[in-house]
């Protein structure tokens, strides 16, 4: 009995190890726009039993920048095309786990209690209306900034309108100074007003003027660990999709 104890116990110890290294949560590297929804489908991943992964919300300029930078991280979702292709380009991504799972529009958000309306025609209008006051706006390396700007010279109206510009370093900062009135305007997501009970839309960017706002998703080369393809999967699946919808994304 005393060596079948003993024995057991060396099982365990052996054991052990692989079982906390399974239970390891995966890291997502996230756009700052997906906080509330990508929060809730870990949630929903965790309610089906597996660890709930840890996700890092920031710019998606910042967060490739990380993972060029040796980041351990596992996922990567970004807000744009551009920054995805950058760590594609460097071999940092497992090209056959990229997927284009959801889209988003760009508006003008303003206080919940202004009645401020945005004109997109005659030029001279939307000028008047987006130079009343500062115009907070993420940095053009962001792709919320990069969206709104060509959005703005798409329109006619970059020039005059630039030098109204407060620039802040992601969309959820630029939406944060609209919440506290240091500015009456922001260019943000529509997901990002529809967070906030302290702004609405003021106005909504035709599509036209800017290109397509997608969120690519893919499985870092680096990553080791065995979940994050897993919890990869539920994003991209009709259920994981779903809980995006909810939060006013689109599905594609």
């Amino acid at each position: 009995m005393r060596y079948l104890t003993s024995a057991l116990g060396i099982i365990v110890c052996f054991a052990a190890p692989s079982a906390y290294a399974q239970a390891r949560p995966p890291l997502v590297l996230a756009a700052a726009s997906l906080q509330e929804s990508l929060t809730a489908a870990a949630d929903a991943w965790a309610k089906q039993g597996h660890v709930k992964p840890t996700i890092s919300f920031a710019a998606s300029s910042a967060l490739a920048r990380q993972v060029e930078a040796g980041a351990p991280a596992d996922l990567f979702v970004s807000a744009d095309e551009d920054w995805m292709n950058a760590l594609a380009k460097k071999n940092l991504i497992v090209a056959k786990t990229r997927v284009t799972f959801l889209g988003n529009r760009l508006v003008v958000a303003a206080a919940a209690g202004s009645s401020v309306r945005i004109p997109v025609r005659p030029p001279a209008a939307l000028v008047r209306v987006l130079t009343a006051g500062p115009l907070a706006m993420a940095d053009t390396a962001v792709p919320a900034g990069k969206y709104g700007q060509a959005s703005l010279e798409a329109l006619g109206v970059w020039a005059q309108v630039a030098p109204k510009v407060v620039r802040a370093e992601n969309v959820r900062a630029t939406l944060a100074l609209v919440e506290r009135g240091a500015t009456p305007l922001g260019i943000v997501y529509a997901t990002d007003a529809k967070a906030s009970a302290k702004v609405r839309i003021a106005g909504v960017f035709p599509e036209r003027t800017h290109p397509a706002i997608t969120y690519p998703i893919a499985r870092l080369s680096a990553s080791t660990n065995p979940e994050a393809e897993a919890f990869r999967r539920f994003l991209v699946s009709r259920a994981g999709k779903a809980i995006f919808v909810r939060y006013g994304f689109s599905a594609r």
